[in-house]
């Protein structure tokens, strides 16, 4: 098991949060923080790096932390379950308030 930290970065104009993909769930959801300390967000489509999962998953993550989907980029990871999300105008604080009190 990895012994990565979960970590939100502070960018230049937001945050980064890295997110492990599980999908084909019943309904998409923000799960929670992941035993290797990545946050695990449920898609109902897939696979994981397919357009579909990954529009999916930009619009749940701005409903989430109420922010325009257009804020939100997949930085890396794009074909794959494991991506780095960047989210412009928000800061660290918010997306780890908005976690801890899901």
């Amino acid at each position: 098991m990895s012994e990565r930290k979960f970590e939100i970065t502070d960018a230049k104009s937001g945050a980064a949060i890295p997110v492990r993909v599980t999908t084909k769930a019943n309904e998409a959801e923000i799960v929670g923080i992941d035993d290797d300390q990545v946050l695990r967000v449920r898609l109902v489509s897939s696979p994981a790096g397919d357009p579909a999962a990954n529009h999916e998953l930009i619009e749940l993550l701005a409903k989430f932390l109420g922010v325009n989907a257009s804020k939100i980029e997949i930085v890396a990871g794009v074909e794959g379950r494991e991506k780095l999300v960047s989210i412009q105008d928000v800061s660290v604080a918010d997306i780890q308030s908005k976690i801890e009190g899901r």
